[in-house]
């Protein structure tokens, strides 16, 4: 078995020039995006989310991006859960997307907030059946005595909603993260990467500036 400390790999697909980004950092996430979707990464939208609580103890964990527009990022989730008591604690958050096929990852800090409740309805209502019951049924974070308390409450949800259209929980629902930085990073050969980082200056413009690796 090979040690940890020796698995290494050389970035050499593409680089990442000041020049070369747009001016604004949604144009140039979503150009990005268009590659890497074209690119066929399995799960592209996986991003991970990092949060802190109320006692200031950092958590990640992966969720899905289900939207872009100029105005952030979005994701949607329990309202009650463990992520959503930490942006009530404490709103500033990051996200990272790790795009290895492409040698990439984009970093992104801001401010999330809850998105309006008909952005949410329209989300919720494009979602599978399965997926809108689970959204019912489960008690997210919060601890249970049993996998068999998860399957009866499904059960319960999916017979309370037979023949009806499965509305959404009033505690379930969408967050945008409004981005104050967003840095753009492409892998280079002897971890010299390229590393562009945008800032969200007061007058709302962006000051794009090269960092070292």
């Amino acid at each position: 078995m090979n040690s940890i400390a020796d698995i290494r790999k050389d970035y050499k697909l593409k680089t990442l020039d000041e020049q070369d980004v747009d001016a604004s950092p949604i144009k140039q996430f979503k150009a990005w995006w268009a590659e890497a979707e074209a690119a066929r990464i399995d799960e592209v939208n996986a991003m991970a989310l990092s949060t802190v609580d109320a006692q200031k103890i950092p958590h990640c964990r992966i969720v899905l991006l289900k939207g872009v527009d100029d105005n952030g990022f979005i994701f949607y989730t329990n309202y009650e859960s463990e992520k959503a008591q930490n942006i009530a604690a404490n709103a500033h958050v990051s996200l990272l997307f790790f795009w290895k096929e492409l040698e990439r990852q984009v970093r992104i800090t801001g401010l999330a907030e809850k998105v309006s409740a008909a952005e949410s309805d329209e989300y919720f209502n494009s979602r599978p059946p399965g997926s809108r019951i689970g959204a019912w049924a489960s008690p997210q974070s919060t601890v249970i005595p049993s996998r068999e308390m998860l399957d009866k409450s499904v059960s319960e949800i999916e017979k309370r909603f037979a023949g009806k259209t499965i509305e959404r929980p009033p505690h379930w629902g969408g967050y945008r993260v409004i981005p104050s930085g967003i840095e753009f990073w492409q892998g280079r050969p002897s971890r010299l990467h390229d590393r562009i980082k945008y800032t969200l200056r007061e007058d709302g413009s962006w000051k794009i500036n090269r960092l070292a690796p």
